[in-house]
């Protein structure tokens, strides 16, 4: 690793005496802090001098009778740096990342009050991070936020690809806009969800990705969300006015901070080309290094599970139906009659083993293997699960012996039921308990209301949770996917045994009435921005009913775009979701899935347009071998893309996975055709992407 720390001029100025100006390195971004009139902080942002950001205030509006830190500020210090590292994750979309910023921390005093805030500008080639920081002083030293003030002020009134602002869910489709008709549309974006609580009809969440009328691509996030409430946006839609609004806990606080503190990064990123957006990691960027020494645990893992027949309705995660409650340790589950769907069971948890070591999967998820589901959701139910006491009919003992037989690991479900604090209680018990029995990986689970009662899912005290259980599991060298936990934003360079979250509309939504076709074609620019999706792919039967008869959904896809998934959504944790049966049925096509890597030395963005397609091209670690995938949104298309990632004077075979000329996700998803040739890096393709398809091709070298 090579590490360079210079000071250019050239790249900073003082404009006058309140004003400041930090440009990117190449020079394309521009932004100007300044203190207005009364001293508030304001900032703007151009990129290749056109405004990206208007004028913009800065600040915390504080509880009680503090004065707050919003205006009265005069400049008591700069200080500027260029920073310029190399460095290497534990698994990702590139084996090497450049870590490359221009640095302006200004340091505030409040007049008055004499407290010292620093506001601290990253502008990188791609976009722009900023934090709040807050000394170790005597003026300030406990305080309790009651809004952060951070301003976005856009030049236009731009489309935008948004989902409701909301405290406890981000499962929604994705709606495209202009910012002046969120307000209309706000009620129609809304759908059912196990939690859920809207602010604003103006309210959205980050990341939010935008698109203006001359052709500029704008993404606001955040990064290193640690210690602090998530941040959703409001608009001012008269104005064309972000303000941040942060999750309140159980009295509407918005924070209780300590300083010294900080509060985590706000980015914009922007470029003329989208592709840029799905390249950037300003997010991970911005977060700490890798906190833990030995890294050797944590790999990337390629899974199957009895998960898809219990969402759809063909089996149950509970063991029997007669008990109207359940009470941990007294309910004799030996004195009751089983039902005759119980997915998590001895006799076919090993046809999954069977499968997975069949076909080369790492681990088999095992979900409702474990006592209290009959009442589990719905309840306001503190003592829910205790995550060690299996049903009569599974054996955690044999089951784990018979895996390990077939080179198989068994990835441990912890559901619970969004009661944060039994699970704390019974977290180091559970992750000893994992191994003890050989899971290194956990999927946990937060659905419904929070407990402690009146917290939200993306409030301070619910993301310290989410972060404790991520640090607790390093104890025990366990990898963790949260699903239902707050957006992730960047923490897993810090902590790459988070290898994955769901945090968004995830496929179980195609078992719950569908979702849009572009779906996935949004995903990349949005939710993926913060780190990777437990997307759950691979589904192969489009027509629930044929599952389970009482289900009349379907799954808005072709076959050829699930397998392209496997590229655009990326993720070190992939799952094949559908049945063994199904893949049994299309082995041709599920070849794809057993040959897509998990883990890449680079990635290559073919092609991008938010909502409408996304191409992406991956080199698999290690290897000469690469895969592409497509995927389409709403209307037919030809992708035509140039292999010229490709090492030159080599030939590979590709394998092409693609829709059929007739395919329709609607109509005709089960529609594909498997072609094979020989390419260069002076080859190119143009493929037929049909509405709601997509493509996928494995290369291999010649040899």
């Amino acid at each position: 690793m090579k590490l360079f720390i210079l000071i250019y001029a050239v790249l900073f100025s003082v404009i006058e005496g309140n004003s400041q100006e930090l440009k990117s390195p190449n020079g394309d971004l521009v932004m100007q802090f300044s203190l207005e009139l009364n001293g508030v902080p304001t900032y703007k942002l151009a990129y290749k001098n056109k405004a990206v950001i208007k004028p913009s205030h800065l600040g915390l509006e504080l509880k009680n009778d503090e004065k707050s830190l919003l205006n009265s500020f005069e400049i008591s210090n700069t200080e500027t740096v260029t920073f310029d590292e190399t460095w290497q994750p534990v698994w990702g979309e590139t084996k090497d990342i450049r870590n490359h910023y221009n640095e302006l921390a200004v340091e505030l005093t409040q007049i008055e009050t004499k407290r010292k805030i620093v506001i601290r500008f990253r502008l990188f080639n791609d976009g722009l991070g900023f934090r709040y920081e807050f000394p170790s002083q005597e003026n300030l030293v406990y305080f309790v936020i009651k809004e952060e003030r951070t301003q976005f002020a856009m030049v236009g009134d731009h489309k935008a690809f948004w989902i409701p602002g909301d405290y406890d869910s981000q499962e929604y489709d994705f709606t495209e806009s202009k910012l002046s008709e969120i307000r209309s549309l706000f009620d129609t974006a809304l759908t059912d969800n196990a939690s859920q609580e809207q602010y604003s009809k103006t309210g959205v969440q980050t990341s939010l990705m935008m698109k203006t009328a001359d052709g500029l691509y704008i993404n606001l996030h955040e990064a290193a969300l640690v210690n602090y409430s998530c941040m959703n946006l409001n608009l001012d839609d008269e104005n064309m006015i972000f303000e941040s609004w942060l999750t309140p806990d159980a009295k509407g606080d918005k924070g209780y901070m300590q300083a010294p503190c900080t509060s985590p990064w706000r980015t914009v990123m922007v470029s003329d080309d989208a592709r840029d957006i799905l390249a950037s990691n300003i997010t991970l960027n911005l977060n700490e290094p890798c906190a833990i020494e030995d890294t050797s645990w944590i790999k990337p893992v390629k899974y199957i599970g009895v998960w898809w027949e219990m969402i759809t309705g063909k089996s149950s995660w509970q063991y029997t139906d007669e008990l109207p409650s359940v009470e941990l340790g007294i309910t004799d589950y030996t004195q009751v009659k089983p039902n005759k769907t119980h997915a998590a069971n001895n006799t076919k948890v090993k046809r999954y083993i069977d499968f997975a070591s069949e076909h080369g999967f790492d681990g088999v998820l095992v979900e409702g293997w474990n006592e209290g589901w009959e009442d589990w959701f719905g309840k306001s139910k503190d003592y829910v699960f205790d995550f060690v006491t299996p049903y009569p009919d599974f054996d955690v003992e044999a089951i784990h012996s018979y895996a390990k037989s077939k080179g198989v690991k068994i990835i441990m479900h912890h559901e619970t039921s969004g009661s944060a604090r039994n699970y704390e209680r019974h977290l180091d018990q559970a992750y000893q308990f994992m191994k003890d029995h050989g899971y290194d990986a956990v999927k946990s689970g937060y659905v419904g209301d929070m407990l402690p009662r009146g917290e939200h899912h993306y409030g301070q005290w619910t993301v310290n949770h989410f972060q404790y259980c991520v640090e607790k599991a390093v104890d025990y060298e366990i990898m963790v996917n949260a699903h239902e936990a707050v957006r992730p934003t960047g923490i897993s360079r810090t902590y790459p045994n988070l290898i994955g979250n769901e945090s968004a509309r995830g496929t179980e939504f195609q078992a719950f009435g569908g979702s849009k076709p572009n779906h996935v074609t949004v995903l990349p620019f949005t939710r993926l921005i913060g780190g990777p999706m437990d997307y759950t792919p691979g589904i192969f039967e489009m027509d629930i009913s044929k599952l389970n008869p009482d289900n009349n959904s379907h799954v808005n896809s072709t076959i050829a775009n699930q397998l392209a998934l496997y590229v655009t959504m990326y993720s070190p944790l992939q799952m094949a979701a559908d049945l063994p049966e199904h893949y049994e049925q299309f082995m041709d096509a599920f070849q794809f899935i057993k040959d897509v890597a998990l883990d890449w030395d680079e990635s290559t963005y073919l092609e991008a347009e938010p909502g409408y397609y996304v191409t992406i091209a991956r080199k698999e670690k290690g290897t000469n071998n690469w895969f592409v995938g497509n995927v389409n949104g709403n209307e037919s298309r030809v992708s035509t893309i140039k292999f010229d990632f490709l090492e030159k004077g080599k030939k590979y075979k590709a394998t092409i996975y693609a829709d059929a000329k007739d395919a329709h996700y609607k109509t005709n998803p089960q529609a594909y055709k498997i072609t094979t040739k020989t390419v260069t890096s002076k080859s190119k393709l143009s493929q037929l992407s049909v509405p709601g398809g997509g493509y996928a091709i494995s290369i291999m070298e010649i040899k």
